[in-house]
């Protein structure tokens, strides 16, 4: 099959698992707040199986082990605190260790999207944000890479890996990093059109809270469309989406197979995203062409569907 037409999107949507209220890291989500959410399909699942939403009351139920991206343990896993330089200019390391319900370091991983594990760094306000990936200390179980932060602030770590158990579904856990010194927040502003390294990125498609919302991304270099998109970690196109406020988050691929090795495509990479709610969302695309990432970001206003209420939007069966 070429690559256009692997490119068709997803028949039922993708369902984005956001949660509701943060806080510090690790807090329960109040039954109220539940309410207002879906446990959605599992983060990263590609298998054409996405879990069926859930009842409020069962939601409620079980948020304390559900939670992603809006939790530093799940399913008997902890994201441990988060070691890294103190302050901006400072050049140093970010460390970290997963471990199980005994404390004991996880060194043992299910590969997905051709990593172990995949780690997202975002400012609270929404900028800064870095997708990176760490190498395991396999005798101490820790995650590390060089880093320096380039600006103070508040930063949300996300780690975002899949346990190497039979049947073990992908878990996204967080911790809050302080980062000394002054900043000014920066108030994230509609936009649907990115200038990065020499490429304009346009967004087309309209989100709505509690249906599926077809969105694609189109490359172009000099007011020419951009068709050597190259393969990354297992897609055309990688996107995450955090929800403005909580920074709830998503972590999701292109529509379509996965892309053999050599195959290139574009300019277009579509996507189906659902937002449980409406309000603000922060989308950041990762896309290769050469052998370099780059990172175009976009600001989305998802409006509440005409004749579909939260409630309503937030009880139905998902899949792609």
């Amino acid at each position: 099959m070429n690559a256009g037409a692997r490119l068709g999107l997803f028949g039922a949507g993708l369902v984005v698992a956001f949660g509701a209220a943060f806080g510090l890291a690790g807090v329960i989500v109040p039954a109220s707040a539940v309410s207002d959410w879906t446990k959605g399909a599992e983060v990263d699942d590609h298998n054409g199986h996405a879990e069926s939403a859930v009842g409020a009351d069962d939601a409620a139920s079980a948020a304390a082990d559900d939670l992603k991206g809006l939790s530093l343990g799940l399913d008997g896993y902890v994201l441990s605190p988060i070691e890294a330089p103190a302050s901006p200019g400072e050049p140093g390391a970010l460390a970290f260790r997963i471990e199980d319900a005994a404390g004991v370091p996880v060194t043992d991983y299910a590969t997905a999207h051709d990593k172990d594990l995949h780690l997202i760094v975002v400012r609270s306000d929404g900028s800064r944000f870095r997708h990176v990936h760490p190498v395991l200390d396999e005798a101490t179980g820790t995650w590390s890479l060089p880093w320096e932060w380039t600006d103070a602030g508040t930063y949300r770590v996300f780690a975002d890996f899949t346990p190497a158990q039979a049947d073990a579904a992908s878990l996204t856990l967080t911790r809050t990093v302080q980062v000394a010194g002054e900043f000014a927040p920066v108030a994230p502003q509609p936009t649907r059109v990115a200038e990065v390294d020499g490429f304009t990125v346009s967004l087309d498609g309209a989100l709505e809270a509690g249906v599926a919302s077809d969105l694609t991304v189109t490359v172009a270099q000099d007011g020419r469309p951009v068709t050597a998109l190259e393969p990354y970690l297992g897609a055309f196109g990688h996107l995450v989406a955090l929800r403005d406020g909580d920074l709830a988050y998503l972590h999701v691929h292109a529509a379509g197979d996965e892309p053999e090795a050599g195959e290139t495509s574009g300019p277009e990479i579509a996507f189906a995203v659902e937002a449980p709610t409406a309000g603000r969302y922060l989308l950041y695309l990762d896309f290769q062409v050469d052998g370099t990432v780059h990172t175009a970001e976009f600001v989305l206003d998802a409006a509440q569907a005409q004749g579909v209420t939260e409630t309503e939007g937030d009880s139905h069966d998902d899949g792609h």
